[in-house]
């Protein structure tokens, strides 16, 4: 059994990338899946000046210890005007700032939704193609469109799309029991 640890790249307290989070983990099975909020941990905005006057900051290293003590992660991502909105952007830079390789030898899932009808693509695009500079594996991706339509009392409404939840999942479980395996 592995140790995934599912969060969201949003500080807001209605983010709809928080509801498919939740979702998504909680249809993940054979696994130990720890739902986690960042936004408790308040960080700066990373400057340079800043580290250097005042040093990494607590809250990073709280951040950095909680995901280095788990194996794997389901990461949804939120989107604001086309890219990863600034929070988690500034999340990454100080965890890279800590530690360049964060992520090492994570496996990850990646999930986003919008409103809209590319359902946060560009941004999880940007975030499928850095993960990887961290040490992060990405295994699978999925991107839910047009959420407030597709999205209803707590689940996927479109049978499709749910399918398609559901397969991404299963390559993903399928990816951390041969690691299981391997380790056996």
């Amino acid at each position: 059994m592995k140790k995934i640890l599912a969060f969201a790249g949003s500080n807001s307290s209605k983010s709809i990338n928080f509801k498919l989070l939740n979702y998504v983990a909680n249809r993940i099975s054979g696994h130990e899946v720890k739902i986690q909020q960042f936004q408790q941990y308040e960080l700066p905005i990373y400057s340079a000046d800043w580290e250097i006057e005042k040093g990494i900051p607590v809250n990073v290293k709280i951040i950095h210890s909680i995901i280095k003590d788990h194996d794997a992660i389901v990461l949804a991502v939120n989107e604001h005007n086309g890219n990863v909105s600034a929070y988690f952007k500034n999340l990454l830079d100080w965890l890279s700032r800590l530690d360049r390789k964060f992520l090492d030898r994570k496996k990850i899932l990646l999930i986003s939704t919008s409103p809209g009808k590319r359902g946060a693509a560009s941004a999880l695009e940007y975030t499928k193609n850095v993960l990887h500079r961290f040490g992060g594996q990405v295994i699978e991706s999925f991107s839910l469109p047009l959420f407030n339509d597709n999205f209803k009392d707590g689940k996927v409404q479109d049978e499709i799309l749910a399918l398609g939840i559901d397969d991404v999942l299963t390559t993903f479980s399928h990816e951390l029991d041969q690691i299981e395996a391997n380790e056996s």
